[in-house]
């Protein structure tokens, strides 16, 4: 201990603490309110979105062959280029080249869309009466009527990649650009690589939106009773709804089971909280059963190769009213 004592004065001495100081960020007080006021106005007049066609590094043929090849698709590529240009860019072109006293003429993509809008049509109403044999032609309408609206393929459309190389005159541009682009691309690869890669293309992209959907939610039963009555009556059957299940009659919370009989066998049944809601939901399932549409149905086929010819089975023809 004594030792200690006496080093402690000369490590003290060798060893010299200094002090540690905190450097801190000097930012003025002016600096806050003004990055606030700039924020407040560009709230009030809108963040300006420049389109990526103005960037000096903009190589447009560049990105119409990298679109091409994410694909994996050959496309031509005045065609392609023709798809990508919508009307509105080619009217501002037009004014533009008047005023420097000049002419070049340019392709919007409205033909193309117009042949890409009809084979997309075509194919689908093929595919799905091939995929869905027993659905009722007012059925597979519906589920068309769906793959084909402005909202469903603007998604697909932008999903592409395709918002940023559309030439248009006005930017963002809308759904009904971004699905006329989508349809105008099917019509250059038609016209490019022919039906069966166009036919593909749409398989891929288009009917796969059905995936996890329920194909009943598009075909709209006003009175399934009555239409269930006219199916089993054609076929020569008698339909009767049986009670056979209840519980808290009387009860905010009443549950009915009807059961629907067709020559003493049961074919279905539904729950509800009163017998007719329960009777109605009887009606749909047997419906599902009877269209092969059931919630257990077998999954749609995404794998047809072609373009599909549907069987001639009989449908039914009824309507949903």
């Amino acid at each position: 201990m004594a030792l200690i004592r006496r080093c402690l004065p000369l490590i003290s001495k060798v060893v010299r603490i200094h002090p540690t100081t905190v450097q801190t960020q000097k930012i003025h007080r002016w600096v806050a309110p003004t990055l606030m006021e700039l924020k407040r106005r560009e709230n009030k007049v809108g963040k300006k979105i420049n389109p990526r066609n103005t960037y000096l590094e903009w190589n447009l043929e560049a990105e119409l062959y990298g679109f091409g090849q994410r694909l994996n698709e050959e496309f031509d590529p005045d065609l392609l280029l023709q798809a990508f240009t919508d009307r509105s860019y080619v009217i501002k072109e037009e004014m533009k080249q008047k005023e420097l006293d000049f002419d070049i003429k340019m392709k919007d993509n409205k033909e193309l869309a117009e042949k890409g809008d009809k084979f997309i049509n075509a194919y689908i109403q093929n595919y799905l009466e091939t995929v869905l044999p027993k659905f009722p032609m007012e059925g597979v309408k519906g589920v068309r009527n769906f793959l084909t609206s402005e909202d469903t393929l603007a998604n697909i459309s932008r999903n592409l990649g395709t918002k940023d190389i559309i030439l248009a005159a006005e930017y963002p541009v809308d759904n009904y650009i971004l699905a006329t682009n989508f349809k105008a691309v099917v019509g250059a690869l038609l016209e490019s690589s022919g039906e069966e890669r166009a036919a593909h293309f749409v398989r891929d992209f288009v009917i796969t939106q059905l995936n996890g959907q329920d194909v009943n939610e598009y075909f709209t039963i006003e009175d399934p009773w009555s239409m269930l009555a006219d199916i089993i009556k054609k076929e020569g059957g008698t339909l009767e709804p049986r009670l056979i299940g209840e519980a808290g009659r009387n009860t905010l919370l009443a549950c009915y089971r009807v059961g629907l009989y067709v020559d003493k066998k049961m074919v279905s049944s539904g729950f509800g909280e009163s017998v007719a809601i329960a009777k109605e939901m009887a009606a749909r399932e047997a419906l599902k059963k009877i269209f092969g549409t059931e919630d257990h149905m077998k999954p749609i086929d995404f794998k047809l190769e072609g373009i599909p010819k549907p069987a001639s089975q009989t449908r039914y023809q009824i309507s949903a009213s």
